[in-house]
């Protein structure tokens, strides 16, 4: 009955944000880079790096640093790429080329040594002729949409370098990972539509909006923009950030969860929300710059503030199977020191590009800088789920009155060929859903969590054993 089922489903203060006007795709052509990195961000980096300004120099030192940004880095593809329990895992495979492929990519444009665009080039395409199927557990969901959108961005920088088979990388990100990536967001794999919170709907929406852009397609980029704002699943904005309070702060549903799930939904919106922007699309601001609210508040009390919070229940399993609930009715205790390199984004689009007060942002952004990447946050897969490296290719300077009150303009560009370091750079299925009767469907993917996760919050959980087969599944993990 359970494959069935499995086969089934695969098929800021409030009033200071500037007023925007409802998000749209931009028409036109699309910009590249154009995902987290626009040819003027590259421009910028390399020009400071050479220049010696901090903090520039200090996130540039992280890159070098990183075992995955030195251009001996050999690929190690593979045909299949699990993950999940109960498969032949080997997705840390991918995950640390990504990743290697994305920071050679990053050192290119600012050094201008093709050392580095040969390697990324090399990662990439090894891949692109080998990989051809996601699978595993309900965790091959999650991998769709966390090395989808990475990936995307890691050929977005190399796109038109000499020798980069562009068209069989967007055919193997057309295949393998956007049919998992919607299909997740169109029946989130055949449970209930609050049983997976908010991440899971994140890093499928970042998924299909990078494949979008990396593909030149509109309708994927307008499905995820889409989904970004009204959204049934837990990750579109008004569901991951459900309450808004008087003083300017906006209640992020998964902090009843524990922190480190909350910090990943934080870092992917940010993700969505800045290659939206680099396509012209303003979801930073969407609803009265709700992800603002929602970051300042995360924020807030990841430093350890008070922050209220409004009891949030919801119902769990699969439809014919079984059925739960779960209710959280405070935030999560926290860990002031854990980190995640998701801040440096976020508050400079908001303090410099938009030239608004974020003081929770600021200081935390602050606390953690210069931010690192793939490798600097701890061996397990927590610490590769964004790609990092904030402080160097985000910070910017404070925009003037006109460009804070500017809607966001794609430049167009022909190719990423050109590092920005140079002279001539211009500023421009078969798995089945359940393990069992009862079992967690949300919960898959929390053994690599150990790392980031703090007390639970959770005040209510059907039955009681699943919130203490999670804490049991992390002592194990974290060798406690």
């Amino acid at each position: 009955m359970l494959k069935i089922a499995g086969a089934a489903a695969s098929a800021t203060v409030a009033g200071t944000a500037l007023a925007a006007a409802p998000a749209a795709a931009a028409g036109g052509a699309f910009a590249h880079p154009g995902m987290l990195h626009t040819r003027a961000d590259l421009h910028r980096m390399a020009t400071q790096v050479r220049a010696g300004a901090q903090p520039y120099t200090a996130g540039f030192a992280r890159l070098t640093a990183n075992r995955h940004a030195q251009s001996t880095w050999t690929a190690n593809p593979q045909a299949t790429v699990y993950r999940g329990s109960g498969t032949p895992e080997n997705y840390v495979t991918l995950y640390n080329d990504i990743h290697a492929a994305y920071q050679n990519a990053l050192r290119w444009h600012v050094t201008g040594d093709t050392a580095h665009a040969d390697t990324a080039r090399d990662i990439l395409n090894a891949w692109s002729a080998r990989l051809t199927r996601l699978d595993g557990s309900a965790d091959r969901f999650l991998a769709s949409g966390l090395y989808g959108y990475q990936f995307a961005n890691a050929a977005e920088l190399v796109r038109g370098h000499d020798g980069f088979e562009l068209a069989r990388f967007q055919k193997m990100m057309l295949d393998v990972f956007h049919p998992l990536s919607e299909d997740f967001l169109a029946h989130h794999n055949g449970s209930y539509i609050t049983n997976y919170w908010a991440n899971w709907d994140l890093t499928n929406i970042a998924s299909v909006l990078a494949i979008g852009i990396l593909c030149d397609d509109r309708a994927k980029v307008d499905r995820a923009v889409e989904y970004f704002k009204h959204g049934a699943g837990m990750g579109s904005v008004k569901n991951a950030i459900p309450v808004v309070y008087a003083d300017g702060l906006a209640e992020w549903a998964e902090a009843g969860r524990d922190q480190g799930h909350a910090l990943l939904g934080v870092g992917l919106m940010g993700t969505i929300c800045e290659m939206a922007w680099n396509q012209g699309i303003d979801l930073y601001g969407y609803d009265d710059s709700r992800f603002l609210k929602g970051a300042q508040y995360v924020a807030k009390w990841s430093l350890g503030g008070d922050v209220p919070y409004t009891s949030y229940t919801r119902k769990k399993g699969a439809p014919g199977i079984w059925s739960g609930s779960e209710t959280a009715s405070a935030a999560a205790a926290v860990d002031p020191a854990m980190a995640r390199p998701i801040w440096a984004m976020i508050a400079n689009h908001y303090t410099e590009r938009r030239g608004l007060a974020a003081p929770h942002l600021t200081k935390i952004a602050a606390r953690f800088a210069p931010e690192g990447g793939g490798g600097d946050y701890g061996p397990n897969s927590g610490g590769y789920d964004q790609l990092g490296f904030g402080t160097l290719a985000f910070t910017r300077p404070r925009a003037t009155a006109a460009e804070a009150t500017a809607s966001p303009t794609p430049t167009t560009s022909t190719s990423g060929a050109s590092p920005s370091g140079s002279t001539s750079a211009t500023p421009s299925a078969s798995a089945s859903p359940l393990g069992g009767k009862g079992e967690d469907l949300a919960a898959t993917g929390s053994s690599d969590l150990p790392a980031w996760t703090a007390a639970t919050g959770v005040a209510a959980l059907a039955g009681g054993f699943l919130l203490l087969r999670r804490r049991d599944r992390a002592r194990r993990d974290a060798g406690e």
